[in-house]
């Protein structure tokens, strides 16, 4: 509650306040420097905070050292033993604690089943492939039971095929055990992929905190909007409510109707629309939020095709259409409509110069 961890006069996690729900799959997301691993280090108790407190099922364990928290953390580079084999990593926890052996071997059995491991016990680390070594190193924490597991980027070491294989094993495995996982990481698609919900960071404080849906399609500021996924922001100004629902924008000589985001803005502000929502139209077609502009690139990407669009009031925009099996055409230089929804244009206070990005 209320957690500040500063460095001399920099302030690496400033005013943190986050509750996080016994059984969650809760992701900090964030860019390097952001201060999600120092958080992460202050839940653990391996950094101590300037002021604040942690919490951990109502109680306060803000001065109670690392070893004596009922947590566990799993890091991007596994640490594993490599002189031990696979049963004895995952049993050291268990021996240090002075666990009787028999209990010991039960609990190493079922945590190497958790993560589809049984079989392996004699095998080294050096005999396991990254995505294995990363089954070993949550069964080692899951192994001592904690009621909460802090995971720090742990799939950042694995390929790209890997990782999302793991994506899936991973929320699998958390829904299994009902342990509350919280998960730091910069991979956007990590976050969507598995959370329950996101705290996105910037600059050691939390922009938003929602579900992953919401935090899409229904981001708190600039910052949100552009940092997750690609997003169209452009500088426009603000007016009152239209007669048909939504706030009146104006881009340009444009006139847009705008049904989502911050009613309460007037003036400069940012609207922004995410690429899948832009429909891209002849040149003429009629109807409200459409602007001319034309086409400047076009990649096929396989699943869609991405548009690149520049519009007449100098907006460059991202389209991304799927590919249905349809014919797409969009030749450099194509005069188009660009349609921006209502539903799909959200209104976001302008932070100006200071983006908050860092």
């Amino acid at each position: 509650m209320d957690l500040v961890k500063a460095f001399g006069a920099q302030k690496v996690v400033d005013g943190l306040n986050l509750r996080i729900s016994p059984g969650e799959f809760f992701s900090i997301l964030g860019s390097s420097g952001c201060g999600k691993t120092t958080t992460l280090r202050l839940i653990a108790g391996f950094e101590q905070p300037s002021s604040g407190h942690v919490l951990l099922d109502g109680v306060d364990m803000t001065n109670t050292p690392p070893n004596r928290r009922n947590v566990n953390t799993v890091f991007q580079h596994y640490a594993l033993f490599p002189h031990l084999d696979v049963f004895d990593n995952v049993a050291f926890g268990p021996r240090r604690a002075r666990v009787d052996p028999g209990e010991v071997k039960r609990r190493v059995g079922e945590a190497l089943e958790l993560v589809q491991l049984a079989g392996y016990e004699k095998r080294k680390p050096a005999q396991l492939s990254g995505g294995q070594q990363q089954r070993v190193a949550l069964a080692r924490s899951l192994v001592l039971k904690p009621a909460v597991l802090l995971l720090d980027e742990p799939l950042g070491a694995l390929d790209a095929k890997l990782r999302k294989q793991l994506q899936a094993e991973l929320k699998a495995l958390q829904r299994q055990v009902g342990i509350t996982f919280i998960y730091v990481t910069h991979d956007q698609e990590e976050a969507l992929t598995m959370s329950d919900r996101i705290a996105v960071m910037s600059r050691g404080r939390v922009e938003q905190v929602a579900a992953p849906r919401e935090v899409y399609e229904e981001p708190a500021s600039v910052f949100v909007a552009d940092f997750l996924g690609v997003s169209n922001l452009m500088s426009a100004m603000a007016g009152g409510m239209s007669g048909v629902g939504g706030r009146m924008i104006r881009l340009g000589n444009f006139e847009l109707r705008a049904e989502c985001g911050d009613g309460s803005i007037q003036g400069r502000a940012k609207i922004t629309i995410r690429p899948e929502r832009v429909r891209i139209e002849p040149r003429g077609s009629g109807g409200e939020n459409r602007i001319p502009g034309t086409i400047e690139r076009c990649d096929y990407l396989g699943s869609a095709m991405q548009l690149v669009v520049r519009l007449v009031t100098g907006d460059l925009i991202h389209v991304q259409l799927q590919n249905t099996g349809e014919p797409l055409e969009f030749p450099r230089g194509a005069a188009v409509h660009a349609h921006l929804p209502a539903g799909a244009l959200r209104v976001l206070a302008d932070p100006g110069e200071d983006d908050g990005k860092g």
